[in-house]
């Protein structure tokens, strides 16, 4: 198979956004990226928390910039299939630092990214956060790199009508021209089919954190990409710390029941 270009994945990844629905995984190293695009999923997610996590550290930016664009460089080196970046609230205090920022992951082969309009708790001004898109945008023009813009009013609390000011953000991220808007934080269907008809582009619904509404469900709501953030990442290190302690307690190996083998992993990793 031919290796698609940059620009094919820009494409491709973008498309997706006009179908039925996909299901976007978050992987948080390349060995996690390589397993993803062999089930079969046409893009991969990173993920901040996962990538956080496996370093042994907090998320939340405790990692900073340069740093994290080394793990995304990996991940995107690792896979053929399109990634998209989790460059959490952009890495700079102004919008031509998150211009800047969104460069570099161009960069490093991303054909995408998720920017937040919170950080330490405090969301941003609307205007405020609205320039940051549009600086992200000018950095990687429409058609090259796809912008999710995530708002997280939900999560942070506002005054006054949620809902309204959640239509009223990601209505403003898609005119200053983000591709895609995430609301994290939405874990009734109700309110999900709400946005869903009220916001003026494809939405993005977090399924894992808080929300257990399977993918389908999402679809047949109006959601049209279905991500993981850190869940993946967490199922993963609950199984490591289950078998330590197994093996602490009792020394037995019950948690290599229907594992991977050495031969077989093997081959999966092979070029």
């Amino acid at each position: 198979m031919t290796a698609m270009s940059r620009s094919d994945k820009a494409a491709a990844l973008l498309a997706l956004h006009d179908g039925p629905g996909f299901v976007l995984p978050n992987a948080w190293d390349a060995g996690s990226a390589r397993i993803l695009e062999q089930v079969g999923f046409p893009a991969i997610a990173t993920t901040s928390a996962g990538i956080a996590w496996a370093s042994g550290v907090p998320d939340g930016g405790a990692m900073d910039r340069d740093t994290m664009l080394g793990h995304i460089a990996r991940i995107v080196a690792a896979v053929d299939v399109p990634v998209t970046a989790d460059l959490e609230a952009g890495y700079g205090d102004s919008a031509e630092q998150v211009g800047r920022t969104v460069a570099l992951a161009a960069g490093t082969g991303a054909v995408g990214a998720n920017l937040e309009d919170i950080v330490d708790g405090r969301l941003f001004p609307v205007d405020e956060a609205v320039d940051r898109i549009a600086a992200a945008r000018v950095a990687a023009p429409r058609g090259t790199f796809v912008i999710n813009a995530r708002t997280d009013t939900y999560f942070a609390g506002v005054d006054g009508d949620v809902f309204a000011q959640t239509v009223e953000r990601t209505s403003r991220y898609l005119e200053a021209g983000a591709d895609c808007v995430f609301v994290p934080g939405v874990v009734d269907e109700d309110s999900i089919r709400r946005l869903a008809a009220a916001i003026p582009g494809p939405l993005n619904i977090v399924a894992g954190l808080a929300n257990t509404i399977d993918a389908r469900t999402l679809f047949a709501l109006g959601v049209r990409r279905v991500s993981l953030g850190g869940s993946l990442a967490r199922a993963s290190l609950s199984l490591l710390e289950r078998a330590g302690r197994e093996l602490l307690d009792t020394g037995t190996l019950g948690f290599l029941d229907g594992a991977v083998g050495y031969a077989d992993l093997q081959e999966r990793f092979r070029p």
